[in-house]
């Protein structure tokens, strides 16, 4: 006699035959302002996600229900934008918690693998000069062509190493080094360093700081504030001006270097995983890294769409661990400090 074989839906056993199911759910079933308040994007931009990362996303795999692309990447925005592997997120979807994970695993790697599409410097003169022509019409700081600045992401604390990743409050982060244009655009985004070290420190070993000093970006300089060495290529503030050139030089200067502190404000209002008003991101630092980038390849491409990332309500930024004033950094650099010198000469006396 042959015994039937039942085989068990893992997910509807969870949520029951009235639920969306892998295969039911559907962008055309719900309402755009549904998009936007469960997974903070319009519509169109996740069309847009599904065909850039579609391929990557329908791997093969011997689940005989495989996950979409589509559902991979709402879960994995779900994530991102709350920073919740909760209930009520995968509900929405259909899908367990554990497959919430894998989701928010594959879509990020997926656009990990993106990122030098997304996040670069300009590649031509002409762009070039079109961004210094930008910022000078902000504050009339000539010859710029990135901020530059760190923030911390909160993380567990991991097994090995566990105190290099302790940052001056006491807390584990990665100490996320970006550059931004003046649009907010990342140019630059280094996410794998512990929170432990300074932000020079930082910028010192960073492959930032070598594209700079082997002449990459000659005639240009970026903008950094004063937990930063002066260099001939970074421009810092002075930490008593005592001239009026000194001062509207500070004064320019930190008109300037604000546009990044906002990019960081939005990034973390936008991204709430990163922000730690739901704690820190409970991965391993090199996971957590690869959030973090995946959040700036998504803040790009938002941008790219013409997305206004100024306008998403911000609701505090993530505190900070204290900066430290480095008085001793103004004199390290002759030619640097010449550089500086000359710049408020000619443009701000």
């Amino acid at each position: 006699m042959a015994i039937p074989i039942t085989v068990l839906d893992c997910d509807l056993l969870l949520y029951g035959r009235g639920h969306r199911t892998l295969d039911r759910f559907k962008l055309d079933d719900v309402t755009d302002d549904y998009l936007m308040s469960m997974y903070g994007f319009p519509r169109q931009f996740i069309y847009y996600l599904v065909e850039l990362l579609g391929a990557s996303l329908s791997r093969p795999t011997q689940r005989s229900r495989a996950i979409s692309p589509e559902t991979q990447i709402l879960a994995a925005l779900g994530f991102y934008t709350s920073g919740s592997f909760q209930t009520r997120m995968g509900d929405a979807i259909g899908i367990s918690q554990a497959s919430m994970s894998r989701c928010v695993a594959n879509v990020t790697e997926a656009l990990v693998e993106r990122a030098s599409q997304f996040i670069h410097f300009p590649t031509d003169e002409a762009s070039t000069q079109a961004l210094k022509d930008e910022f000078y019409g902000l504050a009339g700081m000539p010859g710029v062509i990135g901020v530059v600045d760190c923030i911390h992401v909160a993380i567990k604390a991991p097994n090995a190493e566990d105190l290099s990743y302790v940052n001056r409050k006491g807390l584990h982060s990665l100490n996320c080094l970006m550059v931004c244009d003046i649009r907010g655009a990342l140019m630059t985004v280094e996410t794998n360093w512990p929170g432990s070290l300074q932000d020079f420190a930082v910028l010192q070993q960073s492959s930032l700081n070598s594209q700079f000093e082997a002449g990459m970006h000659k005639e240009s300089w970026l903008l950094g504030d004063s937990s930063f060495f002066l260099r001939t290529w970074l421009m810092t503030p002075l930490s008593i001006p005592e001239t009026p050139a000194e001062n509207r030089y500070n004064m320019a200067h930190s008109a300037t270097h604000s546009v990044i502190e906002k990019t960081f404000r939005t990034l973390c209002s936008r991204f709430r995983c990163l922000d730690g008003s739901k704690g820190a991101l409970q991965y391993s630092p090199e996971k957590s890294s690869h959030i973090i980038v995946a959040c700036c390849v998504l803040h790009n491409i938002s941008l790219e769409h013409g997305m206004d990332i100024w306008s998403s309500p911000m609701t505090g930024s993530m505190e900070q661990p204290p900066e430290e004033e480095y008085e001793h950094m103004e004199s390290l650099d002759l030619e640097a400090d010449r550089i500086r010198q000359e710049l408020m000469l000619t443009h701000f006396s």
